[in-house]
């Protein structure tokens, strides 16, 4: 990691933090570092979650970088296998990613916070998808997450127009998990992460296969896909010696101990 991609570890929590003034914006390189520490955190058994946040209090990303493009770096530039931002197509991640967002969160930016699992946001956050404006297509995944979380027609204004979505109305559609004053963020991520870190590590990477996987499906095909031993973590949870540790610990009247086995 260089300063501009900054981790730091509290338990099982992984911290990134983007940090390239003014805006926190991400060219090729920047992305490439944020996978990398993505890719920690699945790599390593012993993090549990990761919240990604932007430094200081104007921006949680901009972005593209803009004058990286300007300087010939190309609309459709390899960003490393994670994708734009090392999160947007890193599919296979099964941990959960926390988005605290301290600011605009714009363009590329709001693509990564898409990309999250969960996200809190600072009162004075703001949401917008401006690639039309700039004579491009939010193709990180802005097009495709976008809808799937806010009602098809105000998704579609936010893209067709650009307009800013401020942290207030994100949370009333369901965009955001909750708004909180921009100096509790960071300890209300964190809070949130630990909340995480209590449940049982094979039992959360199968919520979100299942998740992922049945996004599309209806319910009752989302049962058939669950019953087919086609989800690897799905099925690893009913074998598990944590399976068998849940229960004992609560008749037990004790925390439970996992192991992730």
């Amino acid at each position: 990691m260089t300063d501009q991609v900054r981790t730091d570890v509290d338990g099982g929590v992984l911290t990134v933090t983007l940090d390239r003034p003014k805006a926190n914006a991400i060219d090729v390189t920047t992305s490439r570092e944020l996978h990398a520490a993505f890719e920690r955190l699945q790599r390593d058994d012993a993090l549990r979650v990761a919240i990604v946040t932007g430094a200081g209090e104007r921006f949680f990303s901009a972005g593209w970088d803009l004058k990286a493009a300007a300087e010939g770096e190309a609309v459709d530039a390899d960003h490393g296998p994670g994708g734009f931002a090392g999160l947007t197509e890193f599919f296979e991640l099964d941990k959960p990613v926390i988005a605290a967002v301290n600011g605009l969160a714009m363009g590329g930016g709001f693509e990564l916070a898409l990309a999250a699992d969960l996200v809190l946001a600072a009162e004075h956050a703001e949401f917008a998808l401006t690639e039309v404006t700039l004579g491009m297509v939010a193709d990180s995944g802005g097009v495709l997450r976008l809808p799937e979380r806010l009602p098809r027609a105000v998704a579609a204004e936010m893209l067709f127009t650009g307009r800013r979505m401020g942290a207030a109305e994100a949370e009333r559609w369901g965009l955001v998990n909750r708004v909180v004053p921009a100096s509790d963020l960071l300890g209300a991520a964190t809070e949130l992460a630990h909340q995480v870190c209590a449940g049982a590590p094979l039992a959360i990477a199968a919520v979100k296969e299942v998740l992922r996987r049945t996004a599309a499906l209806d319910v009752e095909s989302g049962f058939q896909l669950m019953r087919s031993g086609e989800l690897p973590n799905y099925q690893a949870v009913l074998r598990s010696e944590d399976a068998l540790e849940g229960p004992r610990a609560f008749s037990e009247r004790r925390s439970p101990q996992w192991t992730g086995r």
